[in-house]
């Protein structure tokens, strides 16, 4: 049986509902055909952390498609949550300096969900995934050194595991392209069950090398 809408491929890309330059690298990583529309939503993580990231990513993911339809499209959001705190995205270097003071020694969650809206409008996939990260022990003067390095800022928790920031990660727990924003095997996986994909990789796109 056919499925009930055109799937992904390089004439019909994936809409990816984000401007972050990280998930845009994950989605190129894994060849997958996608375009980019950013969504107007504004970030606000009230409530529990789990929900609050499904429902951005439904609401990044809806909006784009209210301005582009008739595509596949993927919203997402991350979140860093240690304790009852909720961490997003540093607003200055005070702030920055704070966070990496709460973190610093402890273990905390790394939050992704993300929301598949079928090319009719309607919710095909939602998903949060989670990551425990260890991050070691942070003297002063590495804080300091890494705030001032600028990494920190449009990073949720105020490090980039996949950057400098990655100095400071002990271990982690799950999936390592969830703490870099997008768990690209979930992902994946929830377009395969959607049939926004037929199989992966791509044949068109698979290397010969």
């Amino acid at each position: 049986m056919n499925p009930p809408f055109e799937q992904i491929d390089r004439e019909n890309p994936l809409i990816l509902a984000s401007a972050s330059p990280r998930r845009k690298r994950l989605l190129e990583q894994a060849q997958l055909p996608f375009t980019v529309a950013v969504s107007r939503i504004q970030e606000e993580t009230l409530g529990d952390p789990v929900e609050a990231c499904l429902r951005l990513a439904r609401e990044k993911a809806v909006d784009v498609f209210s301005r582009t339809g008739s595509s596949w499209v993927l919203g997402a959001d991350t979140i860093v949550v240690i304790g009852e705190k909720v961490l997003g995205k540093p607003v200055d270097e005070k702030d920055a300096f704070w966070m990496l003071s709460l973190l610093s020694g402890k273990m905390h969650q790394v939050i992704t969900g993300f929301c598949i809206l079928a090319p009719s409008g309607k919710g095909a996939h939602l998903e949060a995934v989670s990551t425990t990260v260890t991050v070691k022990e942070l003297g002063r003067n590495e804080m300091d050194a890494y705030v001032e390095t600028g990494e920190p800022f449009g990073k949720a928790g105020g490090y980039a595991i996949q950057g400098i920031g990655s100095f400071m990660v002990e271990s982690i727990s799950g999936s390592y392209t969830n703490v870099v924003g997008l768990p690209l095997c979930a992902v994946i996986k929830g377009l395969l069950k959607a049939d926004a994909l037929e199989s992966f990789p791509l044949p068109l796109l698979r290397s010969d090398g």
